[in-house]
């Protein structure tokens, strides 16, 4: 039998590929759609998919970065069918997400973290996630551009628009 077909080598393999990156994906997904509880149902459908999906990736990128893509995929699809089974736009959605954050008992920030929080929700859904990636999880450019397939050019100006729509929401409010 070919090692690759073993079933207790892929079970061994797949273990300590979610032990490795659970916790950097948790905070990804996290910074996306807020929730705890909703984060660690999003995570678990990423590694389901992930395990499903390993034989298909080409090796094209790094790993790390078509198991991120699967994971924002997962947080977009939830946040939108989430949206759309209350009956709330995107913008809507994340504002009540912010709201839901002040009671999260998992929600360990202050009130300038929460501020920070609200300002991030009002940026549109790409600048969330190039600052999210870059300011959050300290990713490099050139990851974040294999990761979400745009130029690094395009990556920083996304990121430097964010930043000043930050700043400018955090000195009116």
């Amino acid at each position: 039998m070919n090692r690759l077909q073993d079933p207790i080598l892929i079970k061994q393999a797949f273990g300590e590929l979610v032990a490795l990156y659970k916790e950097r994906l948790y905070w990804h997904i996290r910074n996306m759609v807020k929730d705890h509880n909703d984060t660690d149902d999003i995570l678990q459908n990423t590694f389901i998919k992930i395990y499903q999906n390993i034989s298909n990736f080409k090796g094209d990128s790094l790993l790390f970065s078509w198991m991120y893509r699967i994971a924002t995929n997962e947080a977009i699809t939830f946040l939108n069918s989430k949206a759309k089974k209350i009956h709330l736009s995107s913008q809507d959605l994340q504002d009540k997400l912010i709201e839901n954050l002040e009671s999260d008992v998992y929600f360990e920030g202050d009130e300038i973290q929460l501020k920070l929080q609200k300002a991030i929700a009002k940026l549109p859904q790409k600048q969330q996630k190039v600052f999210n990636m870059k300011y959050f999880e300290e990713l490099k450019y050139k990851e974040i551009s294999e990761m979400l397939g745009t130029s690094e050019g395009a990556l920083k100006a996304s990121y430097h628009i964010a930043v000043k729509k930050i700043e400018e929401f955090l000195k009116i409010n």
